[in-house]
């Protein structure tokens, strides 16, 4: 077991990537990311909040999360890339755009080493604001 000497989380691999610091706000989270990172989720905050203008940003699961009457999207850095969490990935209906992307049930990867698809992260935004509107 490694025990982190800054928050005392214990892991069973030595030096294991994770967050120590609770944020509270979706400001406080990009100023704890690395300075390479935060122009990028700063412009996915822009691009999420034009798609969704009427979600609210929180905080939750640890991540910044735009709610409108339920959790539209989450975004988190991770060290090699930006994760995307819109729900079901198997459900959107961009299977061709998507394709060279690592996913996983409900994330997706938007590796650092490649351009990010701002656009495609403002329709996967707009596609899960369709999702709550039709259930109204």
């Amino acid at each position: 077991m490694w025990k982190c000497p800054k928050c005392g989380k214990e892991f069973q691999h030595a030096n294991k990537s994770h967050s120590c610091v609770k944020y509270d706000t979706v400001d406080t989270y990009i100023a704890g990311q690395s300075e390479q990172v935060q122009p990028i989720i700063e412009k996915v905050r822009a691009v999420i909040h034009d798609a969704a203008p009427d979600a609210v940003e929180k905080i939750s699961w640890g991540m910044p999360t735009f709610w409108q009457g339920e959790n539209l999207i989450h975004f988190c850095a991770q060290q090699n890339h930006l994760g995307i969490y819109p729900g079901l990935v198997e459900r959107i209906p961009f299977a061709e755009r998507l394709k060279d992307y690592k996913k996983s049930k409900g994330t997706i990867q938007f590796p650092y080493s490649k351009p990010m698809d701002y656009e495609l992260i403002a329709d996967i935004t707009r596609w899960r604001l369709s999702c709550v509107e039709n259930r109204k």
